[in-house]
Order: C-alpha cells, then sequence, then structure tokens
C-alpha cells in the first residue's frame, strides 16, 4: 500500500505540465527559419517564472520522505515481528530505487539551473539550485555548468565533449552500433557495486577539476588542487571522523567539538584563500566561488551535525546509518545507474547533426521518473532551443513538427524498448510530417551506411547570457570543432 501510494506521485509528477497548461499560441511563418534559435514567436515558450518549478521541487523532495519514512516504518515493523534480515535488504534495495530515481530528478533541476530556467531571478536560480538540488547530491550548479555547457555547444564531438570522454574515461562507453543483447550484457556489468562506484567518482573528478579536452578550461586558468582537496576532505573525512569519535566515546562535546572543529577550519580557510586560487574556467560565476564552496560546506555541516547530535552520547551511529542507507547508497548505486542508461540512449548511436544527435523518448511514467526527469525526454527539443523550460518542450516539439520540414524529416522519436507500436522508419507520403519512430533497440544498433552526411553543429547559442572570459578563444575551438568533422564528412 506503502509503495502503491508512492507510484501514483510518480505518476502525479510525471505528467507533462503542458496537459495542464495551454502551449502558447505560435504565429505561422513561412518555412525556412522557423527553428531558429531566438526567433520572437517562440519567446512564449521561453518564459518562465518564479512559481512553477517550486511545484516540481516541492514533489520531488515530498517522494523523497516518503521513501524514507515509509522505509523506516517498515524496517520498524520488521524488526518488531522479529522477521528474517532478508526483508530489511529487500526494504533498503527498494527504497534505493526511488531514491536514487529521485536524486536523479535532483539532478534534473540542476540542469534546468545550469541553464537558468529554474527561476526567472539569476540569483534565485542559483541558490535554488545549489541547495535544493546540487548541495544534497555533492555538486554545484557552476560545476555542472561547466561541463554541460560543453556537452551543448561541442554534442557529441569524441574530442569536445565532456559526457564522451567522462563515459570513456570510466570504462563505461559502448562501440555504437551495438547489437540488442551486447546493451543488455553492458547494463547488467554495471549492476556490479565496483562499476558503478568507478562511474560516480570519475563523474565527480570531472565536476570537480574537469578535463584537459574542456574548451572552457584554459592554460592560463589552471585549477588549484588545495580548495578541492580540502572540500573532499570535509565531506568525506569529517564524516568518517565524527563517526569514529561517535562509537568510541559517548562523550557529547566531543562529539559535537569534532564536527564543529572541522567545519570551522574548513570555513577559515575558504574564507581566506584569494579568489583567483579557487578552480576556475572561462565561464564566470552567478555568485562568487568563495560564496558557493562556503554555502556547500555549509550545507553539509548542517546535516552531518544534526546526524551527531542525534547519535552523541549514545554509543552507536543509528542516524549516521540512516543516512547511509537511505541516501549515500542510492547516490554510489541506482543514481549513477540511471544516469548511465540516460546518457547510453539519449547521444548513443547518433551524430553530430543539428537535427540528429539526439531524440525524443516516449515513455511511461516510471521509468520517466527514473531515467528522463525534468523534460529530458523531450530531448531534441532541448539540443535545439535550450532557453525552453522543461515543461514546455512538448509544446515546442510539437511546434517544430508542425512547422519546419527538416525538424520533421530528420528528427527520430522513441517508441516501446523492443518494438514500437507506431514504428515507421520511412518516409513515405503518410509519414512524410511527421519525425520517423523507432523503438530504442533498433535505433542503438542501426547501422549506418557510410559515414554521416549531416553538417556538424557547434551550438553556439549555448553561452547567450553568460559572462565569459576570453571568448575568442572558445570561438576558435568552436571552428576546429567544426573544420574537423566537416573534413570527415568530406573525405567519407
Amino acid at each position: 500500500m506503502i509503495y502503491g501510494y508512492l507510484a501514483v506521485m510518480l505518476i502525479s509528477m510525471n505528467r507533462s505540465s503542458t496537459a495542464a497548461i495551454e502551449p502558447p499560441r505560435l504565429n505561422q511563418r513561412a518555412p525556412g527559419n522557423e527553428a531558429a534559435p531566438g526567433n520572437a514567436d517562440f519567446a512564449a515558450l521561453k518564459r518562465r517564472d518564479n512559481l512553477t518549478n517550486w511545484l516540481y521541487l516541492g514533489g520531488v523532495w515530498a517522494i523523497i520522505a516518503a521513501t524514507i519514512l515509509s522505509a523506516l516504518a517498515l524496517e520498524a515493523y520488521i524488526a518488531s515481528e522479529g522477521l528474517h534480515w532478508g526483508w530489511t535488504v529487500l526494504v533498503v534495495a527498494t527504497a534505493a530505487l526511488i531514491t536514487g530515481a529521485s536524486q536523479h530528478n535532483l539532478g534534473g533541476a540542476v540542469h534546468e539551473g545550469t541553464h537558468g530556467l529554474l527561476f526567472n531571478n539569476k540569483i534565485l536560480n542559483e541558490l535554488a539550485s545549489d541547495w535544493l538540488a546540487a548541495f544534497p547530491i555533492y555538486t554545484s550548479t557552476y560545476q555542472y555548468r561547466v561541463q554541460h555547457f560543453a556537452h551543448h555547444q561541442f554534442v557529441n564531438d569524441p574530442v569536445r565533449d565532456p559526457d564522451i570522454s567522462q563515459l570513456k574515461d570510466s570504462n563505461h562507453w559502448l562501440d555504437f552500433p551495438i547489437v540488442q543483447w551486447d546493451i543488455l550484457r553492458a547494463l547488467l556489468r554495471q549492476l556490479w557495486l565496483p562499476n558503478l562506484m568507478l562511474y560516480t567518482l570519475v563523474r565527480a573528478r570531472y565536476s570537480s577539476v574537469g578535463h584537459e579536452g574542456n574548451p572552457y578550461l584554459s592554460e592560463t586558468q589552471r585549477r588549484h588542487g588545495w580548495p578541492t582537496k580540502i572540500g573532499l576532505g570535509f565531506a568525506i573525512g569529517s564524516a568518517f571522523l565524527v563517526n569514529f569519535v561517535l562509537v568510541s566515546t559517548t562523550s557529547v562535546w566531543a562529539a559535537h567539538a569534532t564536527i564543529i572543529g572541522a567545519y570551522v577550519a574548513t570555513i577559515a580557510y575558504f574564507a581566506f584563500l584569494p579568489e583567483e586560487k579557487f578552480p576556475q574556467s572561462r565561464l564566470q560565476p552567478v555568485i562568487s566561488h568563495r560564496a558557493t564552496m562556503i554555502g556547500r560546506m555549509t550545507f553539509l555541516f548542517v546535516i552531518y551535525w544534526g546526524l551527531t547530535a542525534l547519535d552523541a552520547g549514545t554509543g552507536t551511529l543509528t542516524h549516521w546509518n540512516t543516512f547511509g542507507r537511505y541516501w549515500v547508497i542510492p547516490l554510489f548505486t541506482t543514481f549513477p545507474l540511471y544516469m548511465m542508461m540516460r546518457q547510453w540512449v539519449q547521444h548513443g548511436n547518433a551524430d553530430r547533426g543539428r537535427f540528429t544527435n539526439t531524440r525524443v523518448f516516449f515513455f511511461g511514467p516510471m521509468l520517466r521518473y527514473a531515467v528522463f526527469p525534468w523534460g529530458m525526454d523531450y530531448h531534441l527539443p532541448h539540443h535545439v532551443m535550450a532557453a525552453v523550460p522543461h515543461y514546455n518542450l512538448k509544446a515546442l516539439h510539437t511546434a517544430l513538427v508542425a512547422r519546419d520540414p527538416e525538424y520533421a524529416a530528420k528528427g527520430i522519436e522513441i517508441e516501446g524498448i523492443w518494438h514500437a507500436p507506431h514504428m515507421h522508419d520511412d518516409q513515405a507520403p503518410s509519414v512524410a510530417k511527421r519525425p520517423l519512430r523507432q523503438s530504442l533497440m533498433y535505433a542503438l544498433s542501426l547501422r549506418h551506411e557510410g559515414p554521416s552526411t549531416e553538417r556538424a553543429h557547434v551550438d553556439n547559442t549555448t553561452l547567450e547570457g553568460t559572462v565569459i572570459a576570453d571568448r575568442a578563444a572558445i570561438d576558435q575551438i568552436a571552428a576546429a570543432s567544426a573544420a574537423a568533422r566537416e573534413e570527415v564528412r568530406r573525405t567519407g
């Protein structure tokens, strides 16, 4: 009954907002420039406010709270009835499936915040994205922005797209096209805990120190290692240290002094560290690096101190263990599994064309919540026009299909895993005005005849509204990326 209630919440959270909100009317225009980013006709779809996403964030956190409280209630029931410990393992595993999906939804909120779409007010957007979504999953909006904007501008570039290099570095890259059984075997391999942890650790490294192929990092902006090490020291080291103190002594004072001392020392370091010593990039932050780092450490301190206060003097780690079971375990298992699945299917076996670098996905509410949160199922229109908030992407896709013949002809809609009920893979007159519709496995295993003839799309609109240092260097990299792909396309 409890998980049935959660299922209802999942369904309600994943109903498209366009079902409740009438899509903005778009003026009709002659063919030729319908999909141009910045077209005045699409201004209505780009509008965002300071209210809508509070409902989405509140819904995610409600599911998180309901999941953890329900799991704890079931644990208490199992203990009171003297049932086998295996039932507790089942409860923890089931909760991890749901909480990992919810953590992925927090990542979806960070994604919106990265594009400035979470809230209309820029400062509110950054603070809410950090404190309500990024900090709980041990990252920051700025760190994600540096990686994600490179993915957008250089989508599917094997050298400059951080998503590709990150998957390769963690040995999770699939050599597309890939036959169906190999996809399943690759997925099963990820159920081995070390593989999931490796993916998480490499992704964390990319977020904290970047990678040498990222076009937004320059030789003159070397990242200093100590701020990252000090931050990790508090995030991980202070947790282990206070846990050791809690089980070694029943002194309440010692427990509080340990976590408070670690926090004060960490904040003092960041308070006096020169701004230029923090990790830098060519993208200027909305909020200073110092304020963001102090905010991250303060967020973790509040969590850690609360857990410590509850366990202090008991000689046990009851509440710390609860945090580990119902937040840390999903963070290192189901959360990265859902992220990895999304990365594989969104851009796997796709090229670098403007309308062919990703797809649109039609799946049920449970899969959307876990794998395609916050409009990530409408990934093609998002890459076409990243300034449109997630709750308007369905309307954007509908408008582009109706008004842009090239989008309708080249775009791909994914329906079903093994078989698409409405599958078609040609451009017969009856389907000429609709995107190709294929099953997921068909799209990922399809072998293309020769190299793609699509011109590489380097999305230079990605950085609109962002303060840039050394834009000329980024423009040179963008030109090199397009030229390299054009050479491959021309020579075959």
